[in-house]
């Protein structure tokens, strides 16, 4: 299934109503090049207005925890309805394979399903303040009350289950949406955007703006009007926002040089398929891709070669083909970047294992060795299916090296000691860390957030929500 029965043209939603106005962007197929259609750039005037329209909502419309739930339970109903569709427009704007495409809806709806039970069980606890001297004949507890309107922007690199994860945990909460996807991918939120109003949402609970980053984003994060903003992004944006928004409260999922340790008594077969998944599948185009792969000395002549006949074994090419593994990159100037970073690292003295070479938008899978820390592969995202990989003798020395950048988003680590395990989790300076897992693992209902330069705040329904919500002490005198 192909484009043609998919959205042509992404309009604004704003207080309910689609919007034919806005200066026109185009949307192009990104393995083939052609053009998928156009979206609608929000004008300045539109950014007040949605969020005045959210507010407006917020205020007269709020909707009980149970009718959160049945709306929120119907649009994963509806994702599953058109799964086929909305995994088309995955594959097309984005690039992404199919069989990840279909996966993402799949996750999309248990993330809307997550946040539909979630909502009815948002909490507070009672406090024991009967416990303080002379305070014997009252009680306290506290309860969480929705911010108000929250703001939203994501990247391009999950078009539709990044969006689930933005706005579903929001409106679990009892909050209303104003929500910004990339001018790059722009048809998958849109659909969703129609699905949740097909759900009984009220109709300006979630305004949806189309737009470039520097201009209506801009304008998004600098507006007054949102009691919390959450954002998806590279690092130097979120630190924009975290200036911008002052003692506003954000959530700011950013960038990460991620890594994952194999040590010698480690499964290889299992450690070889898994890290060669995380390095290339969705072209390595996500915050925790594994970039830096540590494999024990006494077993990188065993594992190496293992990788290699994994990553050998990834089928690279058209997306919509439904055995790729591997398509192209979000455009052929990022492929250009990635490529160009592994020729200066093999300018400098790394080792091509494999791939390297770009054709158009598409970068095989890439190995290197014999890298050093200075070198670009190693202390910037690459954001490309490139793999890293660097010898250590002792766990110390890995750990260490892990730890070294200034990013800490996820870690993977392969072990059959259980010490190292619980070491490992305890000293590795990251938001999550995966035994025996890569670190792109992810499960939707858990927790997932960064620590240093990969972000504040923590993603997943449930924690999402509690950071969505005030927490709010109630005392009560007999």
């Amino acid at each position: 299934m192909h484009m043609s029965k998919t959205l042509k043209i992404a309009r604004n939603l704003i207080d309910g109503q689609w919007l034919d106005d806005g200066e026109p962007f185009s949307v192009t197929d990104k393995f083939s090049g052609e053009s998928l259609g156009k979206g609608l750039a929000a004008t300045p005037a539109q950014v007040d207005e949605a969020v005045a329209a959210a507010r407006r909502s917020f205020l007269e419309q709020p909707l009980e925890p149970n009718a959160r739930y049945t709306i929120l339970m119907k649009v994963a109903e509806l994702l599953g309805e058109h799964r086929d569709q909305l995994a088309a427009s995955i594959i097309g704007e984005s690039g992404i394979p199919w069989k990840d495409a279909f996966n993402e809806v799949g996750r999309a709806m248990e993330t809307f399903r997550v946040s539909a039970e979630e909502a009815k069980r948002l909490t507070g606890e009672i406090v024991p303040i009967d416990g303080a001297p002379d305070q014997a004949n009252r009680m306290a507890y506290t309860i969480r009350v929705p911010r108000g309107v929250v703001g939203a922007i994501t990247s391009f690199n999950s078009p539709l289950n990044m969006v689930a994860h933005k706005v579903a945990p929001a409106l679990a909460a009892g909050n209303t949406v104003v929500f910004k996807p990339p001018v790059a991918t722009p048809f998958s939120a849109t659909r969703l955007f129609e699905l949740m109003l097909e759900a009984g949402l009220p109709p300006a609970h979630a305004n949806l703006l189309h737009g470039e980053g520097r201009t209506i984003g801009q304008q998004m994060i600098e507006h007054p009007g949102f009691d919390f903003f959450t954002f998806t992004g590279s690092t130097p944006v979120g630190k924009k926002i975290r200036e911008a928004r002052g003692l506003g409260h954000v959530a700011l999922e950013l960038g990460s040089i991620s890594a994952t340790i194999v040590c010698a008594d480690a499964d290889f077969a299992k450690a070889a398929v898994r890290v060669a998944q995380s390095g290339f599948r969705r072209m390595g185009q996500m915050c925790t891709s594994t970039q830096r792969l540590f494999v024990e000395r006494a077993a990188l002549d065993e594992f190496l070669p293992m990788l290699v006949e994994q990553a050998r074994a990834l089928k690279v090419g058209d997306p919509w083909a439904k055995d790729t593994d591997v398509g192209p990159m979000i455009s052929e100037k990022e492929a250009a970047r990635a490529e160009a970073w592994v020729a200066d690292a093999v300018a400098g003295g790394a080792r091509l294992v494999l791939g390297g070479k770009r054709s158009g938008a598409i970068m095989p899978p890439t190995i290197l060795a014999d890298v050093t820390p200075k070198m670009r592969v190693m202390c910037e995202e690459i954001f490309a299916p490139v793999l890293s990989v660097i010898p250590f003798d002792s766990f110390d020395e890995a750990v260490t090296a892990v730890n070294s950048v200034p990013f800490g988003l996820a870690a993977g680590l392969f072990t059959s000691n259980l010490n190292r395990a619980i070491e490992g989790s305890r000293r590795l300076h990251v938001g999550v860390v995966h035994i025996n897992e890569p670190s792109s693992s992810r499960v939707d209902l858990m927790p997932f957030g960064g620590v240093k330069d990969s972000g504040v705040g923590v993603e997943g329904p449930r924690y999402a929500m509690r950071e969505m919500t005030e927490e709010r002490l109630v005392t009560i005198s007999l």
